[in-house]
């Protein structure tokens, strides 16, 4: 009977860590300062736009904010508030050779170092819906005639739906982006450097023998 009950609670185990972790992905938001930043300077444009005329006649003044709103928020999107909420990032680099290279990365961190899902679904929202209010706009725009803002409506869809398509690039093939852009550097840098190297030996021993066969 003692061997029965021992042998019921040997198949026993309690995983409290698992617990623990999915209450913290299911917590309230965790970088409150990253998502208010995520959605302060893009949802300030669309406001800026939609009620400047109520605060300045200045179409120049109008211009220069939305503008900036729309940069500082293109900036903070794609440096910051994509690594912290959800544990993405892209960017474009250079090579020796003056190619442009263009990097779509997923971090694939443990549950109790990511996002919550509040935060994700705050970021994905904000990132996706904005770009469709300023495609509204444009419309808007051209519909109505008011063509000195068609300039400013391009930049806000060009500006949004880049971060957009970074980020679903990332959520969807980062990691073949990463191997892809670390095998070109491997299979092909290392042996440009190896040739380089060659070719600078063998001009130093040209020059060599040339000063010897001078004396």
């Amino acid at each position: 009977m003692k061997q029965a009950l021992v042998d019921d609670t040997e198949d026993v185990s309690l995983d409290f860590g698992n617990e623990e972790e999915l209450a913290l992905r299911k917590a309230k938001i965790r970088h409150p300062l990253a998502t208010f930043f995520h959605l302060f300077f893009r949802v300030s444009a669309i406001i800026t736009y939609l009620f400047c005329d109520w605060f300045s006649n200045s179409f120049v003044a109008c211009f220069v904010t939305i503008l900036l709103l729309l940069s500082f928020d293109f900036w903070s999107v794609k440096n910051v508030t994509g690594r912290l909420l959800v544990g993405l990032r892209w960017w474009n680099q250079i090579d020796e050779d003056g190619k442009s290279h263009w990097v779509f990365e997923a971090k694939k961190v443990p549950t109790i170092a990511a996002s919550t899902e509040a935060e994700a679904r705050i970021f994905w929202l904000g990132l996706i819906i904005c770009p469709v209010i300023w495609t509204v706009f444009f419309f808007s725009s051209l519909f109505s005639l008011k063509l000195k803002w068609l300039a400013l409506v391009i930049a806000g869809i060009s500006l949004q739906t880049a971060n957009l398509y970074g980020y679903m690039h990332c959520k969807l093939g980062g990691s073949k982006g990463i191997t892809r852009v670390a095998s070109r550097f491997l299979v092909t840098d290392v042996p440009k450097r190896q040739t380089r190297a060659s070719q600078e030996h063998t001009e130093d021993g040209k020059t060599g023998t040339n000063q010897i066969r001078k004396n």
